[in-house]
C-alpha cells in the first residue's frame, strides 16, 4: 500500500509540480489549500482546478482566525516594538507545519509535502533529520524553514529541492496546468502591495503618532510619521533631506524616535540572536564556524556561533554586515546544511 500524503496547494506552479512528483513516485496524495486572509480568491480556484486535473482529492481549510492569532498579530506587535519580523518564517513553523500538519494527520495522511525549494535528509550518525540547501540556488528557501522542529521535519516531503523553478514550470505545462506561467508574488500574503503602515493601521483602526528623528548623538533632525514606516538600513522615503545619502540606523520605541546616520554606522560584525533553533546539532557545546547570513537575500558569509544558553547565541562575522535588524532571521550553515538560526535581538560593532 503507497504512503500518504497530503500536499499544502497554494495555486502556485510549485505545490502543483510537487504533486506530480509525488505521483511520479508513487505515493496517494490529496491537496490542501488553507484560506488564511480574504476569501481564498484566485489562489484557491488554481489550486483545486490543479488538483482536479491531476486527479487528486482536494480539500480546503479555512484557518483565518488562527492565521491572525499565530502570525498577523505578532507581526504587527514586533513593529510596535520597533522591529522588523518576518512572518513566513513563523507561518512556516506555526501554520504550514503546525496546524497542516495537524490536518494531515486527521486526515490520515503520513506525510505533509510543500513546494518549498530545499531538500531533506536524514543522518543516521546523529539520528537527526537535516535540512540542505536547494539544487536551485536562486530559489533555495531554507532560510525560511531554520525553525521547523525534528518531529516536524520527521514528517515533511519537499520533492522540490532537486529541481529548478523552470522544470517545475515545464512539468507544470506538460500537464496542462493553468498556473504553468504563473508569476511569482513577491508580496507577503496578507500585505499585498507590500505597504506594510498601511495595512497595521487598516488592520488596528488607528494611526501611529509622529516623533523625532534624531542624529546618534542625540541631535534633534525633523519629525518622522509613525515608527512603524521605518526600518534600519531605509534611505529612501524618510521625508526628510540632508544634502547626502542618510539612513535608519536604529528605532527606539520607548522614545517613540528614529535614530539617523550615515552608511558606516549600518555596519557590525556581532550581533545577539534569540529562540535560537538547532536542526543538524542536538546543542552546541563551543564556538562552531559557519557561513551565515542576517536576511535571505543575502550571501553567506563566514562567522563563528558563540552559544550563550539554551536560547540565546552570539553570531560573530568575519567582516562587517550591513543593517542587521531586529526581528529578522539570522541563519547559518555548514557547506549546503542548514544548522540552525535565530531572531536577531541587536547588533553590536
Amino acid at each position: 500500500m503507497p504512503d500518504t500524503v497530503l500536499v499544502g496547494m497554494s495555486g502556485g506552479v510549485d505545490s502543483s509540480a510537487a504533486v506530480l512528483l509525488l505521483l511520479d513516485a508513487g505515493y496517494d496524495v490529496a491537496g490542501l489549500t488553507l484560506r488564511l486572509c480574504g476569501d481564498g480568491g484566485t489562489a484557491e480556484a488554481d489550486a483545486r482546478q490543479a488538483a482536479a486535473r491531476l486527479g487528486i482529492a482536494h480539500f480546503t481549510e479555512d484557518l483565518r482566525p488562527r492565521f491572525a492569532q499565530l502570525v498577523m498579530e505578532p507581526f504587527i506587535e514586533e513593529y510596535e516594538r520597533g522591529r522588523t519580523p518576518n512572518p513566513c518564517i513563523l507561518c512556516n513553523r506555526t501554520i504550514k507545519f503546525g496546524e497542516m500538519r495537524r490536518i494531515a494527520a486527521e486526515k490520515g495522511r503520513t506525510y505533509l509535502a510543500t513546494g518549498h525549494y530545499v531538500r531533506k535528509r536524514y543522518d543516521a550518525g546523529s539520528g537527526r533529520y537535516m535540512l540542505e540547501r536547494a539544487a536551485d540556488r536562486g530559489k533555495d528557501q531554507s532560510y525560511f524553514l531554520y525553525s521547523l522542529t525534528q518531529q516536524q521535519l520527521a514528517a515533511a516531503l519537499f520533492p522540490m529541492g532537486e529541481y529548478t523553478k523552470a522544470e517545475a514550470r515545464e512539468m507544470a505545462g506538460k500537464a496542462g496546468l493553468l498556473n504553468a506561467d504563473r508569476p511569482d508574488s513577491q508580496d507577503i500574503c496578507f500585505v499585498p502591495g507590500g505597504d506594510y503602515a498601511a495595512f497595521i493601521e487598516a488592520y488596528r483602526g488607528h494611526s501611529y503618532p509622529p516623533g523625532d528623528f534624531v542624529w546618534e548623538d542625540g541631535r534633534p533632525a525633523g519629525r518622522h510619521k509613525g515608527l512603524i514606516r521605518y526600518t534600519v538600513g531605509q534611505r529612501k522615503g524618510l521625508g526628510v533631506a540632508f544634502g547626502r545619502p542618510v539612513y535608519v540606523v536604529h528605532k527606539d520605541a520607548s522614545a517613540n524616535r528614529v535614530v539617523l546616520g550615515d552608511e558606516p554606522s549600518l555596519f557590525s560584525r556581532r550581533v545577539l540572536i534569540s529562540q535560537v533553533n538547532l536542526q543538524a546539532l542536538e546543542r552546541m557545546d563551543g564556538p562552531l564556524k559557519v557561513q551565515a547570513k542576517a536576511r535571505y537575500r543575502q550571501k553567506e558569509e563566514p562567522a563563528t556561533v558563540h552559544p550563550l544558553d539554551e536560547n540565546r547565541a552570539l553570531l560573530e562575522f568575519d567582516r562587517p554586515q550591513r543593517a542587521m535588524t531586529p526581528g529578522q532571521a539570522a541563519v547559518f550553515y555548514d557547506g549546503d546544511v542548514l544548522i540552525g538560526g535565530g531572531v536577531i535581538e541587536g547588533a553590536e560593532e
